[in-house]
């Protein structure tokens, strides 16, 4: 440090700019060939060049971007390798799984109770998935009534739609009826949650399903869920006694409270309602076509 003070009190003070451009001329003397802005005023100084961000809009194609790893030219590029492959799967890129029950609960309504179940498990990334999907009723006291499971291979379309196929296989009622599927589910604006399906079963008969719902939160944990469930057909289908067009439709209005995310019990009524034909073959089997049911269930994943 004191050798630095000493060099800057002994080199000379560097002159100021003003001076170094004065004309010398007026004292006699020619201006100094080592001057650059000898005989040059200010004004005439070229104007500096635009740069960075200064530059006007281009539209030229992006640059091709990099496809080389630096770190590869120090260090083993198989080691590299392995080490970006950790850090993928770590930020992303890594397998997940769950297993979720949207809907796990017991129906008190007119003429005998009955309960009902909808879930679904899934294993895989971001991208591509190993989907599982189950859902059915039955009556209280009796058997199942009615029971699906689907197993199905999920692509992500984009971050908020999954294109999904596989196949389907019915377990009641009988006969059992198997089925290729393919579907799409995701997140709708304004945050509607909707899955929609095409069955095409080993017997030929094409079906299709769409559903939607909405959680609207009243408060944190306290969640009012509104329900919408349509079932289709394209022809009749006599040993199962669903008719031809609209089939079935289901409206349901449950409120629960998420004593934790993963656990949340909750109460609300839904409404069940067999449509055209289909309602026609319950009357003729001496069933009611339609039905109101209280219920009080639990949606709970892990």
């Amino acid at each position: 440090m004191r050798l630095a003070v000493l060099l800057a009190l002994a080199l000379p003070l560097p002159m100021p700019i003003a001076a170094q451009s004065m004309d010398h001329s007026a004292h006699g003397m020619p201006a100094p060939a080592s001057d650059p802005h000898a005989g040059h005023t200010m004004s005439a100084m070229p104007e500096q060049q635009a740069a960075g961000t200064d530059q006007p809009v281009g539209n030229e194609a992006a640059p091709t971007p990099p496809t080389d790893h630096y770190a590869d030219r120090i260090f083993p590029p198989a080691e590299m390798a392995r080490v970006r492959d950790a850090l993928h799967r770590e930020h992303g890129g890594g397998t997940f799984h769950q297993i979720m029950f949207n809907l796990a609960e017991y129906q008190a309504r007119k003429g005998g109770d009955g309960y009902r179940w909808d879930g679904e498990a899934w294993f895989g990334g971001d991208i591509d998935r190993l989907v599982l999907k189950s859902e059915g009723e039955g009556a209280a006291g009796g058997g199942v009534e009615s029971a699906e499971v689907q197993a199905l291979y999920s692509h992500a379309l984009d971050p908020y739609w999954n294109l999904q196929a596989g196949i389907r296989h019915d377990i009641r009622p009988r006969p059992s009826r198997t089925y290729a599927t393919i579907g799409v589910e995701g997140l709708a604006p304004y945050l509607f949650e909707v899955e929609a399906a095409l069955f095409l079963s080993d017997k030929g008969d094409l079906f299709a399903r769409a559903e939607a719902y909405y959680d609207q939160r009243i408060t944190q944990r306290l969640i009012l869920q509104p329900r919408i469930e349509l079932d289709f057909a394209a022809q009749d289908v006599p040993e199962n006694r669903i008719g031809s067009g609209l089939s079935n439709a289901e409206l349901g209005l449950r409120l629960r409270y998420e004593i934790e995310r993963e656990f949340a019990p909750y109460v609300g009524i839904s409404y069940d309602r067999k449509v055209g034909d289909t309602a026609r073959l319950a009357r003729a089997d001496g069933e009611d076509s339609r039905s109101t049911s209280l219920v009080i269930g639990i949606k709970t994943w892990f």
